[in-house]
């Protein structure tokens, strides 16, 4: 098992486990909701954040690779 799969198996345990735990809180049911909702918001913002490093990194490392290429290409030319 790779340890992305067990950082992301963590995660999604520890997510559905803090979800359970809000549901059986003996809180009011609009409390609970509330707490929910700004879990999920705080989890889209991350995501978010994470996807568009990822994005960046993608792009720069592209864009590394397209100069490499030029580089060769007129070298070689």
């Amino acid at each position: 098992m790779s340890t992305s799969k067990l950082v992301s198996g963590i995660l999604i345990g520890a997510a559905a486990g803090a979800v359970l735990g809000l549901l059986f809180a003996p809180e009011k049911g609009c409390d609970t909701r509330k707490k929910i909702r700004q879990g999920a918001d705080d989890l889209v913002s991350n995501l978010k954040n994470k996807v568009g490093s990822l994005k960046q990194t993608v792009t720069d490392r592209f864009e590394e690779a397209t100069e490499s290429a030029d580089g060769m290409s007129q070298k070689y030319s």
